[in-house]
């Protein structure tokens, strides 16, 4: 008999908002949340209604400025920013690891409020919190090293990121920023993070950091967060579509940016027998439902290997658990271990069973279909927001999966004869942040990985974004602007002596590798 799930005691939606509006009251009302600019938290625009991707209930949602509004903030960052400047780089070491141990002290309440707005589980939500805490802090201990020299921007970093990492993408990078001696504005994700994002703010503004935190229409604000003469740099995370909008707009104003982009990142099998090594690493690229812009969604496998990749790839997809993250069938027990929840909504989960079945329907043969009946979900909850993995042979060259990155638990397979036909397949988004060649010959892989348009290459082993010093950008059209990671990121956000400087990324005059 299958268990029945009920809700872990003291994970519902409401007791985590009363703790909340506990922590930050200043921030948090009964029914919304506040925008923070001009140093002070505002009751102003307009909050839209939001549902959690969990089980469809009703949460928090964003409350969004007009353009107008938005450019008051912009010039009081500006303020903030001047008046930043004359803060000692010792009491900004201070004021960031102050608040640092406010985020430690509140990371599980931080972790569930990510499980509710994005659907992360539990496990990966509390990685989430550390990496942003762990990873500033080697910041704190080496930023007098790689801030020597070199002075803040003219004005504030605006940072428009997705909404799959707030913690240690977002509020990472907004913490360093600051660190690095600049004012800084970011604007909520439309799709979630809205709370954990404004808790986190509000612990960092007590410490008197810097910081602006709305929210808004990505293009309604942009005029005033990427074009404002007042922006010293733009930090975006996000889709190609957007992207090449904030790219064209920073490349006309001549503005300092970073772009991360999405490219299909591929593993490619070539000459390669030692499955027993590749096949404990299948399940985890499943991890947070393939929601991460370091995800493996495409394998490239050498024709002559495919028998054995299947044998080994099945048995461990088939593994792959899903449900809802705060399903419990022992209430006294602990929360469930799980690869991955919902979808970040359910017209995305809608989207991509759709792209999956238009693909089966042009050719695409299904290897692998997950059944929701084996989830751990509540009796009678939405599960709209939902998909089990799938796994497609040979997308059809028109389908959006043949090319794109498909943001779910979806993998496909391209077989492949040659070498030059293996290269072909592992670009086919025209650059890419990571990328895996599994062979068994190094001498093959040392001459084909330089021909992969990733940024980084992994031999059998996955790649990802990386911690502290180690070094994250893009090929192609998976990046533009300044690389970023250990040293990088603070050369991305200060001026060096020279004028002319010209930093390590990819730019539309230049392609500078570290």
């Amino acid at each position: 008999m299958a268990p029945t799930f009920t809700l872990k005691p003291g994970t519902e939606w409401p007791t985590a908002w009363q703790r909340c509006r506990a922590v930050a009251p200043e921030a948090f009302r009964e029914d919304r949340v506040l925008n923070l600019w001009n140093g002070a938290w505002q009751a102003d625009g307009h909050p839209l209604p939001a549902t959690t991707p969990v089980d469809g209930t009703p949460i928090a949602g964003p409350p969004r400025l007009d353009a107008t509004t938005a450019h008051h903030a912009v010039r009081a960052s500006l303020d903030q920013h001047r008046a930043w400047l004359d803060v000692p780089l010792a009491d900004r070491k201070a004021r960031v690891g102050a608040a640092l141990d406010a985020l430690t002290e509140h990371r599980e309440l931080l972790a569930l409020l990510l499980v509710w707005e994005i659907g992360k589980p539990w496990r990966s939500a509390q990685a989430d919190v550390d990496r942003a805490v762990d990873g500033v802090r080697w910041y704190v201990g080496e930023i007098d090293r790689m801030a020597a020299g070199r002075a803040p921007l003219p004005g504030p970093v605006s940072n428009i990121a997705s909404w799959n990492y707030p913690m240690s993408v977002l509020v990472h990078a907004m913490l360093i920023q600051a660190l690095a001696g600049n004012a800084v504005i970011a604007k909520t994700p439309t799709d979630g993070g809205l709370a954990c994002l404004t808790l986190a703010s509000a612990l960092a503004a007590r410490e008197g950091l810097p910081v602006t935190l709305v929210s808004g229409s990505g293009g309604e604000l942009s005029e005033a967060l990427v074009r404002a003469p007042e922006i010293g740099c733009v930090s975006f995370v996000g889709g190609r579509d957007t992207g090449a909008r904030v790219a064209t707009a920073v490349a006309d104003l001549g503005k300092r940016h970073i772009l991360e982009q999405e490219g299909l990142n591929t593993w490619g099998i070539w000459n390669f027998t030692d499955w027993d090594a590749f096949a404990p690493q299948i399940r985890k690229t499943f991890d947070y439902a393939k929601q991460r812009c370091t995800a493996y969604p495409r394998f490239v496998v050498e024709r002559a290997a495919f028998a054995d990749f299947l044998a080994h790839y099945l048995p461990a997809v088939r593994e792959v658990t899903l449900g809802h993250p705060l399903a419990v069938s022992d209430p006294a027990g602990p929360l469930p271990e799980l690869d991955f929840g919902p979808l970040i909504n359910a017209a995305k989960a809608k989207e991509l069973n759709d792209q999956v079945a238009e693909a089966v329907d042009r050719g695409a043969i299904p290897l692998h279909r997950g059944d929701l009946a084996a989830g751990c979900f509540l009796p009678g909850q939405d599960t709209s927001a939902y998909v089990p993995p799938v796994t497609l042979l040979n997308p059809p060259s028109a389908s959006p999966l043949h090319h794109a990155e498909p943001f779910g638990p979806v993998d496909t397979i391209v077989l492949v004869d040659t070498e030059a036909e293996l290269l072909a397949a592992m670009n086919a988004s025209n650059g890419a942040l990571v990328a895996t060649l599994s062979c068994d010959d190094a001498a093959t892989y040392e001459r084909l990985a330089p021909q992969i348009r990733a940024f980084k290459i992994g031999h059998g082993k996955p790649r990802s974004r990386g911690d502290r010093e180690e070094l994250f950008g893009g090929f192609g059209a998976s990046w533009r602007g300044a690389f970023v990671g250990g040293e990088l990121l603070v050369r991305a956000v200060t001026r060096g002596p020279a004028e002319d400087e010209r930093l390590p990324g990819n730019f539309p005059h230049y392609h500078l590798m570290p």
